[in-house]
Order: C-alpha cells, then sequence, then structure tokens
C-alpha cells in the first residue's frame, strides 16, 4: 500500500482522481519509480521494443517458458487510481514475497507492464498478435503517435516485431483486477474467477421519417422517427432481458433530425452493443434485434435499416487455471464465484500465445474510471494472496 501511494502520485488530480494517460510524462515516470520497486523486489528489469516494462526472475530451469503477470498504469482522463495498479503492484509483489522467502521457482516468472492498455491494448496486442502500420500512426490523448509513444517510453520501434512472442511462448499468463462492476460486492464474495472475456458486437441503426410541423400534423399521420426509435430501444430491452445468461445491450448514443422542438423528427440515428461470453447467442440476439428494427419501422411508417459496424468474438478462460484460482482462494478460506469480465483486458490479448486466467476482486458500488473507483487494502491483499498461490501452483504444473 505504500508503493500503491507512492504511484497515485504520478497524475494525481485535485479532485482525487488520476490522470496518467499513456505516453505523458506522468506516464513515463510512474515507469522509472516501478521499475526501482521492480529491482527492489529481485527481478531483471528491461523495456522491449514495445514500450512494455518486463520485469523476469529467473527459475530453477530457465528453459522453461515463463509463468507471466501483470497489468497497466496508465488511465483515461480523471480516472481511478485502482485500475490495472491493483494487479501491477500484486505481481511485484508477490516476487518480494517469493524472494523474501527464499523461495525459487521451477520456471521463470514475468511481470509485465503493459503500455497504452486504455486506447486498445497496444503493449499487449504487440507481444501477442503485433501491431499494424495504421496501429502505430494513431495519434492517443496525450497527442503523440503511438509510434512516438513507444520511443517516449524506451521502446525501439523499428525493431517492433522484436517483441512479439510465438504462440506457447509463454506457460500462462495470470492477471489480477478489480472487477470494475458491482457483482462481487452485490453477491458478497471475496474473489472472482473470470469465466472469459466478452464478445462485443455493435450495429448502426437509422429510422427515416418525415420531419414536419409538431402543431399541426395529427398524431395518427406522423412518421416520427424518433418514436420509433423510442419503441425499438425498448424492444432490445425486452429481448436482452428475456433471454437466460449476463449477456448486456447498450444503445449509447442517439443522434434526431432536425432537433428543433417544434418539428417532429424525420431522421434517428443510433448505436446498439451487445456482449456475452457466447458468440452463437449474440448472434441470435442480433437477428432478434434486426426484425425489430424492421418491425419496428413498419408499425410507426418510417424506414428501418440496421448494419453490423463491429464484431470481435469472446476469449475464454483457462479451465485449468480456473480450477487452479478457485483452489487456492478455497484454500485462504475467501469467498468465490465465477463470472465474466463485461471489459476488454490485456489477458485476451495473452490468450493467442498461452492459456490465461483472470483474478477479480470487488469494486466499491460497482464504480471504474472515475475518482471514487475504490477497493479496501484487505480486498487487495486477498487478491494478491490469490494470485501468490495461483502462481506457484502453475508453476509446479
Amino acid at each position: 500500500m505504500e508503493h500503491w501511494g507512492q504511484l497515485a502520485k504520478f497524475g494525481t488530480q485535485n479532485k482525487g482522481g488520476t490522470t496518467r494517460l499513456a505516453y505523458t510524462n506522468a506516464d513515463k515516470e510512474a515507469r522509472a519509480y516501478l521499475s526501482q520497486i521492480m529491482k527492489e523486489a529481485g527481478l531483471q528489469v528491461h523495456v522491449d521494443a514495445a514500450g512494455n516494462l518486463v520485469g523476469r526472475m529467473s527459475g530453477m530451469n530457465d528453459d522453461l517458458a515463463p509463468v507471466v503477470t501483470g497489468s497497466h498504469i496508465d488511465t483515461v482522463p480523471e480516472g481511478g487510481r485502482f485500475d490495472g495498479v491493483v494487479g501491477v503492484l500484486s505481481a511485484i509483489e508477490v516476487v518480494q514475497s517469493l524472494n523474501a522467502n527464499h523461495i525459487r521457482t521451477r520456471h521463470p516468472i514475468e511481470v509485465i507492464v503493459f503500455e497504452d492498455e486504455e486506447r486498445g491494448h497496444i503493449g499487449s496486442r504487440a507481444i501477442s498478435s503485433g501491431l499494424s502500420p495504421d496501429d502505430l500512426k494513431l495519434v492517443v490523448l496525450s497527442g503523440k503517435t503511438v509510434a512516438d509513444g513507444i520511443s517516449f517510453l524506451g521502446g525501439d520501434v523499428s525493431k517492433i516485431a522484436q517483441a512479439r512472442r510465438n504462440p506457447k511462448s509463454i506457460a500462462a499468463y495470470v492477471e489480477l483486477h478489480i472487477e470494475q462492476g458491482g457483482v462481487l460486492e452485490k453477491d458478497k464474495k471475496d474473489i472472482g474467477i473470470v469465466q472469459g472475456f466478452v464478445g462485443v458486437h455493435r450495429w448502426n441503426v437509422t429510422f427515416i421519417g418525415l420531419s414536419n410541423h409538431a402543431g399541426t400534423t395529427p398524431m395518427n399521420l406522423r412518421q416520427d422517427a424518433l418514436l420509433a426509435a423510442a419503441e425499438f430501444i425498448t424492444e432490445v430491452h425486452r429481448i436482452t432481458v428475456s433471454t437466460p445468461g449476463h449477456q448486456v445491450a447498450t444503445v449509447g448514443k442517439l443522434e434526431i433530425g432536425p432537433d428543433a422542438p417544434n418539428v417532429i423528427p424525420g431522421v434517428a440515428h443510433l448505436t446498439l452493443e451487445a456482449r456475452d461470453l457466447d458468440a452463437k447467442k449474440i448472434e441470435d440476439m442480433g437477428k432478434k434485434f434486426e426484425a425489430a428494427a424492421n418491425k419496428t419501422g413498419k408499425d410507426t411508417h418510417t424506414t428501418a435499416s440496421i448494419s453490423r459496424t463491429y464484431n470481435t468474438l469472446p476469449v475464454l478462460a483457462d479451465p485449468k487455471i480456473m480450477s487452479i484460482i478457485a483452489d487456492s482462494a478455497k484454500e485462504r478460506h475467501y469467498t468465490q464465484m465465477q463470472l465474466p469480465s463485461g471489459a476488454a483486458h490485456d489477458a485476451q490479448e495473452m490468450a493467442a500465445i498461452g492459456p490465461v486466467g483472470m483474478i477479480f476482486i470487488p469494486s466499491k458500488g460497482g464504480i471504474s474510471h472515475s475518482p471514487d473507483e475504490y477497493s479496501s487494502d484487505i480486498e487487495i491483499e486477498r487478491g494478491a494472496n490469490v494470485l501468490l498461490r495461483t502462481l506457484m501452483k502453475l508453476d509446479k504444473k
């Protein structure tokens, strides 16, 4: 917790939150601090070609693939102090605890502080699937391109391919993270065992009606695009909650035209997003959404169009690692439950090169990406204990 307090100073805001955007001075200075405490914990530290901060502790057999853990420290603007940081500092604490107790693992242990997780898992993608030239040209919130940001952190874009690792080049990857949701708190569970990372599908939906005078057009003669959008949104909610499981669907953006108080809206554009661990379920829900859009258009005398704009497949956690996490929690008498991750994490990128697992601890009020983000000392301690035991068990296997 002393380390946590020191790290929080890099990018701290007057309102209590943290703005430590990737590739900023706060990010770079925080990494320098982490490099110091990683070395003190017994890790050999370097920055890879992609700008990731990597610490390695040799094992009894360095020819074995490493057991890897870690997370990120970059934040969203006015973010919290726990997102990513809990996983990074707990990973360092695990290594420190192993060395303090003179425990030497069979496998090497690696702790990775991934760069620019919030923008799109830039660091973990560089390691797992690689970065494209277009990825490197992207301008992020720091004002730098990804390529310039990587160089700023000490990486080498000219050798970026060297950061990428081959499939099966790691024995396992396990990440500790705050839940960023309210399920564990609501169900009064100490530890969440992540089943996997949900797939995300997005659609653009448009209803075209007829703009007309709001005072002189009778209700039964209107072609109100906003009414169509409202009825469709209600139907999306009904479809989602009536489907068994933990799936979610969200209409997060709505634009109408001409957007005037005395004009019936003639056009409504909205975005729809659905997430679940079951890819087939999202496909089935998508067909229902499309049917609902067309029926709503017909019922409201508007023209409906719906098209998919984004699609990522779910990534499942390794069942054996899930079982080891469960055993580790049970040994400490911590209550536990399985749950999906509705948010994306570096762990799902690392699944491309080895088996992955993820440990959640409760987030107060389910709040994250906010100055009010909070997990207690004891909750963090429990998570770190489970991470320690999980890594030790994985090493023995």
